[in-house]
């Protein structure tokens, strides 16, 4: 056996003992953990903010805002799990004289998986990485987490899973709660996924990645979920009463969308879908005339630098694709400028390959001649996260058909805006049909993320002092209680 396989066999291991333990922690307990995290985190200030810089190529800015989002969501797990209602604790009571058979006490809430592998993300080396949403919403719900590092970033996971181990110490919980690999190979994600002790896996990053994850837990003995966020192109409907409008507008909002962070966000909108209408040729005007201006930026790594590279001239070398415009870049620098280029819709729909998503700074914008030329299109797409109408009020009823159709496509409609920055909050949905995730039921961002890593059980008949504490009589938590058919939430005291 390999250096490789016993350190996974190792804190696997330890992650399943640690489970025994941990799933019994109170709720108390464990929002402590996480607002401790938080703490140990901003603990190790400047040398994290100047760590992600070198290995990412990030402004501080960025990375400033990026810690303080890792630490809010750690917080508003806490507050999730303080309030309580998010295990969904339901009390059916008994009815002992219903006819022709009593009816049995039975009561339900979720329970956490087990141990949870979680796969760092490399564009957010805080937010989506070690201490990350998929981490957070693992430990909330009550499950050991061992994260694999992202070789992107290593100092930095390295820097946070220490953060982490310290916050598991002073809590007093077993070491096994949280285990760190910072391994740059493919196989210690395999061993991780094909362990028996692991009950589930959060994965960000490409489609070929979770895919290649979600095959590895399919083929288990035991299949496990994987949620998986894969990638998206995030359409952009422009409506003509908002073109003719708002044009310069609408080309402003998107090139700055579209060339944020060097275009290194699943969110990017990476297509654009419009008619030849009346407000047309003062759109693409506007909008080459914001992209020319448009300086360039520097990508967070080599790799992802090549595969932008790679991806885009794939895309140009269609002969049905035109550059439409392309940003500035100082003679010598790194930086990468953003770029519109466009095709028309049937050729659109006719080459598949068009479809693909080119991560970094561009967009493909899809011109129609008409508005079944544009349906068409829409509805040629695959899964979504985002997609976004712009149109005016009065348009909206009118085309209730397309605002259907692209509603089945994504996991978060917009309406006149850009879909780069993902608000954390409990009605936030960050997923989308495949293949933009491998479950359109779940988020990966907000509170709501907690139920990706927990399953209902129903205890019947159960004496009150053997039940869960959020399933006694006596629990001061928020519970659902049905009385003769009757569905109400309350709280006991």
């Amino acid at each position: 056996m390999s250096a490789l396989e016993n350190e996974v066999n190792k804190v696997m291991e330890n992650a399943f003992e640690a489970f025994k333990i941990y799933k019994k922690v109170s709720a108390k307990k464990r929002s402590d953990f996480l607002r401790n995290i938080g703490e140990e985190i901003i603990k190790l200030g400047d040398e994290l903010i100047e760590t992600v810089i070198t290995e990412t190529n990030l402004p501080e800015a960025r990375v400033r805002g990026e810690l303080g989002r890792t630490v809010s969501q750690l917080t508003k797990f806490a507050d999730l799990i303080d309030e309580g209602s998010w295990c969904e604790a339901t009390i059916d009571v008994s009815d002992l004289e219903r006819e022709p058979l009593p009816k049995p006490d039975i009561r339900k809430l979720l329970v956490p998986l087990g141990p949870i592998v979680v796969f760092g993300a490399g564009n957010f080396p805080l937010a989506f990485s070690v201490a990350g949403g998929d981490t957070a919403s693992a430990l909330a719900g009550g499950n050991p987490v061992i994260v694999k590092g992202h070789p992107a970033h290593p100092k930095t996971g390295l820097l946070v899973a220490l953060a982490i181990s310290k916050a598991v110490e002073k809590c007093g919980l077993p070491a096994g709660t949280f285990g760190f690999i910072n391994d740059d190979g493919y196989k210690s994600g395999q061993l991780l996924v094909k362990h028996p002790n692991t009950k589930g896996v959060g994965f960000t990053g490409s489609l070929n990645g979770g895919m290649a994850l979600v095959k590895l837990a399919a083929e288990r003995e035991d299949p496990i979920p994987v949620f998986a966020e894969m990638g998206s192109i995030n359409p952009v409907v422009i409506l003509e009463e908002a073109l003719k409008e708002d044009c310069a507008d609408i080309a402003a909002k998107l090139v700055a969308s579209v060339n944020l962070g060097a275009g290194q966000f699943c969110t990017n909108p990476g297509l654009v879908i419009t008619g030849k209408t009346a407000g047309y040729s003062g759109f693409v005007e506007a909008l080459t005339k914001e992209v020319e201006a448009t300086g360039g930026a520097q990508m967070f790594s080599t790799s992802v630098l090549r595969n932008y590279t790679l991806n885009s001239n794939k895309m140009f070398s269609y002969s049905e694709v035109t550059i439409l415009a392309q940003g500035t870049k100082e003679t010598g620098s790194e930086n990468v400028p953003p770029v519109i280029a466009s095709v028309s819709a049937s050729d659109f729909i006719q080459n598949p390959r068009l479809h693909q998503e080119v991560f970094g700074p561009f967009s493909l914008l899809v011109v129609c001649d008409n508005k079944k030329e544009l349906l068409a299109v829409v509805n040629s797409l695959k899964g979504q996260l985002t997609a976004t109408v712009y149109a005016s009020e009065t348009e909206l009823p009118k085309n209730e058909e397309l605002i259907d159709a692209i509603l089945e496509k994504c996991g978060r409609l917009l309406l006149n805006g850009v879909p780069t920055g993902v608000e954390v909050c409990a009605a936030m949905q960050h997923g989308g049909p495949f293949p933009a995730a491998s479950d359109s039921r779940f988020t990966s961002v907000g509170v709501g993320a907690i139920k990706r890593f927990v399953r209902p059980v129903a205890f019947q008949d159960f004496p009150e002092h053997l039940l869960p504490m959020e399933l006694q009589n006596r629990n001061p938590l928020k519970i659902w209680r049905v009385v003769n058919n009757t569905l109400t939430k309350e709280s006991i005291e």
